[in-house]
């Protein structure tokens, strides 16, 4: 079979590998639609994931299809049946598991290999991960569950309740997404974002209101968004999806006294901040930072997508087949417009089997 192999810093190749088989409590699925990530981005361009993978390796994690050979013992799936398999499931057993932070797992099995015909289903997620997708739900909408299912629980861990006022800065995927679900629970949500044509996208996933970062300094950034707050009190609830020390400085001084900011973006390993202790303290502000999912999360997500509340087909922005992937991700890392997909780009469906 055809699929997408990683061996190292920006080195991704669609090479010929043999069709894996399953194993007692696993499942083959046939991939009907695979997405592009930020997560698969960042591995792009450092070469590795000291938790999910290591080169060679088949990649990508987001994905949908039909089981097409189902391991000994297993029950749940049958042939032919459309499934999404998310990218990693708990132990359960673990002291992280037991005090309800299975995104924490200290055995988390991560899967990856959505790039491909054909990819392998590890037992464990097979068991508590797997979920049959609805006939009138595409694929590429199903393999949009894996992302949200991290926004979904970034918003829970946010606390944000409907009426809230919460800041998001940065209008990537994710960042898109936590204003579409904050905005679906009834938070009005203002988006920071940086270039001109990200505002309208903004807007249309949910934010009241959007700054447009510019040339303005951070002191004036700060202040601009603050200005869009009730009394220019700051918000209730800001989140960072954007990964950078600049915007983690702004984050904690956008928000109110009492308020919560969620470091939702993940920098890489040995990134320093310096925050204000005296405003921190004396201004009694939570922060907090979201990695992850949890099987509950997962089905929140996908109930949202299988309900239509989420909105799917604008979140696909982008059409290829596998031939295409090392070229899409090569036109990711200047933001390029490479065939099949229109700025601003979200997600590229990726399609095993030829674009429909």
């Amino acid at each position: 079979m055809n699929a997408a192999v990683l061996y190292g810093k920006e080195d991704l190749r669609l090479e010929r590998v043999a069709v894996p088989l399953a194993g007692p409590g696993e499942l083959i699925i046939q991939v009907g639609a695979a997405l592009t990530c930020g997560t698969d981005l960042k591995v792009y361009k450092r070469g590795y994931h000291a938790m999910m993978l290591k080169p060679p390796i088949p990649f990508g994690h987001e994905l949908a299809g039909v089981v097409s050979e189902v391991g000994a013992g297993v029950t749940k799936f049958a042939l032919g049946q459309r499934v999404v398999a998310l990218n990693s499931a708990p132990c359960d057993v673990c002291y992280f598991c037991r005090q309800g932070q299975q995104n924490l797992c200290e055995d988390l099995t991560f899967n990856n290999g959505a790039y491909a015909e054909f990819i392998r289903i590890p037992e464990r997620i097979v068991e508590k991960n797997t979920l049959v997708i609805p006939e009138h739900v595409p694929f590429e909408h199903a393999a949009l569950t894996e992302p949200l299912a991290c926004v979904v629980r970034g918003l829970e861990e946010s606390g944000a309740r409907a009426g809230d006022s919460m800041i998001v800065i940065g209008a990537g995927p994710i960042g898109l997404m936590l204003m579409h679900v904050a905005a679906l629970a009834g938070v009005e949500v203002i988006a920071v974002v940086k270039r001109h044509d990200q505002i309208e996208t903004a807007k249309l996933f949910g934010a009241r209101q959007v700054m447009q970062v510019g040339l303005r300094d951070a002191l004036d950034v700060i202040d601009a968004a603050r200005a869009l707050t009730p009394e220019r009190r700051g918000a209730d609830v800001v989140i960072e999806a954007v990964a950078s020390p600049q915007t983690w400085h702004w984050a904690v001084g956008m928000v109110r006294k009492g308020g919560v900011v969620n470091f939702f973006g993940g920098p890489p390993s040995g990134t320093k901040v310096q925050l204000d202790t005296n405003r921190l303290h004396y201004g009694d502000i939570t922060l907090k930072a979201s990695f992850h999912h949890t099987p509950s999360t997962c089905r929140t997500a996908f109930e949202l997508i299988t309900s239509g509340r989420f909105k799917c087909a604008e979140a696909i922005t982008g059409r290829v087949g596998l031939e295409a992937v090392p070229s899409v991700f090569r036109a990711m890392m200047t933001r390029g417009g490479a065939a099949g997909i229109h700025k601003p780009e979200i997600k590229t469906a990726i399609f095993p089997g030829g674009v429909r």
